[in-house]
């Protein structure tokens, strides 16, 4: 039993994500192979042959995997997978429940004529997965019978993979043809010094409390670097125009898990527990103390945000 892991990355390192989804594919057994696709991407082939559990590093480097549109990436796939007599070379194709993942994966389903599971967090065996479904209100356990299992992983749920102790073989991998369905005009990437939302290790997050988006960046920002953390917000927040849509964090938003959550006017909707529910230490910081996201931190605070997030920033 082989499994593929479809890597993450940005045609020069890999992202942390895949790190995670390496560890899932590790639990499920057999061995682990890592689909890089890429133009100009051979440092992340040469990174991902490094990575503790992976045996093979299955390398596909063409102009048309650059902007690794999901049609052509698919296709690559489901040939990656298939054999010419017909029988499957590997019983799982994992990736992380991303953006890019879940834009993907459904496709290379869909070409397979199987079932996809989605955002498992627990393995019970190369058959039976976990996933969490009504908001993580309920857990489901799920049994596939598909022969080839296409699987997107909750990378929150696992912890990741080591960078170094790897020593498997980088194998050229013929392209498959370029279908030139779609193409990137351009990007507009939001740059910031802090860390990135979901692997960051603290988050200060704010909610509609905040009042408005002045409000939210002159609270949260001092205080989010005096940590060193990522900034995040709920949906209200976001639907409010406080923020960007690519800070919120929930059901509809980024999964997150970090070692400190500091929520901040959030009243604790469960689609936004749903995304941070897992973090190790919640702080929550709410006037009203009915609010159904002290039911979920470790630690309250009740009072006015205006006045306590300033004092908490200037003892920091």
């Amino acid at each position: 039993m082989s499994i593929l892991v479809i890597a993450e990355h940005d045609n020069r390192v890999l992202k942390p994500a895949t790190l995670n989804v390496i560890t899932a594919g590790c639990e499920i057994g057999g061995e682990v192979h890592l689909l890089v696709a890429g133009s100009a991407s051979t440092a992340v082939a040469e990174a991902a042959a490094k990575v503790d559990g992976v045996a093979r590093v299955l390398h596909a480097d063409a102009d048309h995997y650059a902007e690794q549109m999901p049609e052509n990436l698919a296709a690559l796939i489901v040939q990656t997978v298939q054999t010419v007599a017909g029988a499957a070379a590997y019983s799982h194709v994992l990736a992380a429940a991303t953006t890019a993942g879940k834009n993907f994966m459904p496709r290379v389903a869909a070409l397979l004529d199987v079932a996809q599971i989605s955002e498992i967090v627990a393995v019970s065996s190369p058959d039976i997965f976990v996933r969490l479904i009504y908001a993580g209100s309920a857990v489901l356990t799920v049994e596939s019978k598909d022969p080839i299992k296409v699987v997107t992983v909750r990378t929150t749920a696992f912890t990741a993979a080591s960078k170094n102790g790897g020593t498997a073989v980088i194998v050229p991998l013929a392209p498959a043809a370029d279908f030139g369905r779609s193409r990137v005009i351009g990007r507009d990437l939001t740059q910031s010094a802090r860390p990135e939302l979901g692997a960051a290790k603290i988050i200060v997050a704010g909610g509609r409390g905040l009042g408005s988006s002045a409000n939210f960046h002159a609270l949260l920002e001092p205080l989010a670097d005096k940590l060193g953390a990522a900034l995040g917000a709920s949906r209200a927040a976001v639907d409010a125009g406080f923020v960007a849509n690519d800070l919120q964090v929930g059901q509809t938003g980024k999964i997150v898990a970090p070692q400190l959550y500091i929520a901040v006017g959030i009243s604790g909707a469960i689609q936004h527990l749903a995304g941070m529910k897992d973090s190790r230490v919640i702080v929550a910081i709410n006037k009203d103390p009915e609010a159904p996201i002290f039911q979920s931190a470790d630690y309250a605070l009740v009072g006015d945000l205006f006045e306590i997030v300033p004092r908490l920033t200037a003892a920091l």
